[in-house]
């Protein structure tokens, strides 16, 4: 044993590392002569951040070797995944545990308001006009559908997208979608006299739905989109936490991986920009980018009068919102001004909305008003 304590010794300082930093974690420090420059530094990074649990169970070196390198293999793609890294991950956890233990509430010093809106009546003279606007304007937009999920919970075993938009013809979400879109790039052309346009559709797929999202278009011919229209953008997954101190879980199954899961929609704006493509876009003319969910069938009907809105009002960012009941189980679209000036307009959930009423002036809390409805729209994820 001495030996072989005396080699990893020698090995370290081979690489001119110092390991007095290792020292409250001597698995991991008798290991270290194994590890690259990136991997020591990365180590050092897990134990900086209180994730020496990780390495408690590293056997002497010579046994399992290839699975701790692979361990940090891992680490690695998990560190450059996530902006700011794992540190960042591990320190935004924390503070996020910690408000959620102490009861802080996150909308603290803001005060909700029903926000600016244009509210459209189907089939009426000014939505014809904004649609015919939104039409005009298609030619300029690109897409982007957030399909990272299965069907499990409808008790379908494949990716949501191919799914059945209706039972008449059987067409699938991700058809319908891509027909949709066809049909606007063919119509704003049409409005241009001579275009060639052909609009971008991003799709933003996971580890659970990007085979089997690549395997239906290629076998369906992209539902006549060319392939070059078409960018698939996989999100990785995030570390999963094993407790309120934010440790990072090992897999109950292997112990030298960390457990994973999938990480939100909202991973689709820095995956847009890490690809390039939001700067891709920027140079060939794209004004707009509109985002929508995999199964809602029913959003192309309003899509070219909301991006009629966007473009006729001069808005840089607009969400598509639909009638909402008070304290129906539905995020509502709110502005937030706070103390010091700031606004925002975002969705508050339905469970938050009224208490945050409630405690900013408001006793009735969320109330539906003259009109039947909420005067806090119901947020359907297009925007």
């Amino acid at each position: 044993m001495a030996s072989g304590v005396h080699a990893a010794a020698e090995g370290v300082a081979a690489l001119g590392i110092s390991a007095e930093w290792a020292e409250p974690c001597p698995a991991l420090r008798r290991n270290l002569h194994l590890l690259s420059h990136d991997q020591v530094e990365l180590a050092k990074m897990l134990l900086n951040e209180g994730q020496g649990h990780l390495f408690e169970h590293w056997p002497e070196p010579g046994v399992h070797d290839d699975k701790k390198k692979n361990f940090f293999d891992q680490v690695s793609r998990l560190n450059s995944s996530y902006p700011g890294g794992l540190a960042a991950y591990i320190q935004n956890a924390k503070k996020l545990l910690a408000d959620s233990k102490a009861g802080q509430n996150p909308y603290d010093g803001f005060t909700p308001s029903v926000p600016s809106g244009e509210a459209l009546t189907f089939g009426d003279e000014n939505f014809v006009s904004l649609e015919a606007a939104g039409v005009k304007e298609a030619r300029n937009a690109a897409f982007v559908l957030v399909a990272g999920g299965l069907g499990e919970r409808l008790g379908y075993k494949g990716i949501k997208v191919a799914l059945p938009r209706e039972t008449t013809t059987g067409k699938c979400f991700l058809q319908h979608y891509i027909e949709s879109i066809l049909a606007l790039q063919e119509a704003s052309c049409k409005m241009e006299g001579e275009c060639h346009t052909k609009i971008p559709f991003a799709i933003m797929t996971s580890d659970d739905t990007n085979a089997l999202t690549i395997k239906l278009l290629e076998s369906n011919s992209y539902f006549g989109m060319e392939p070059s229209q078409v960018k698939i953008l996989k999100q990785e997954k995030v570390a999963c936490l094993a407790d309120n101190d934010a440790r990072l879980a090992l897999d109950p199954n292997d112990k030298y991986k960390i457990q994973t899961k999938p990480h939100g929609h909202g991973d689709v704006h820095s995956l847009l920009y890490s690809s390039g493509l939001l700067e891709q876009w920027k140079n060939t003319g794209r004004r707009w980018v509109l985002f929508f969910q995999d199964t809602n069938g029913l959003l192309f009907n309003a899509i070219p009068s909301a991006l009629g809105v966007s473009a006729t009002k001069g808005y840089n960012v607009n969400s598509l919102a639909v009638p909402r009941k008070a304290k129906e189980a539905i995020g509502g679209i709110t502005k937030l001004t706070h103390a010091d000036g700031r606004t925002m307009v975002i969705n508050v959930e339905y469970n938050q909305l009224d208490p945050l009423l409630r405690a900013t002036g408001h006793p009735d809390g969320d109330a539906n008003c003259e009109t039947g409805y909420s005067p806090y729209p119901g947020n359907i994820n297009q925007s």
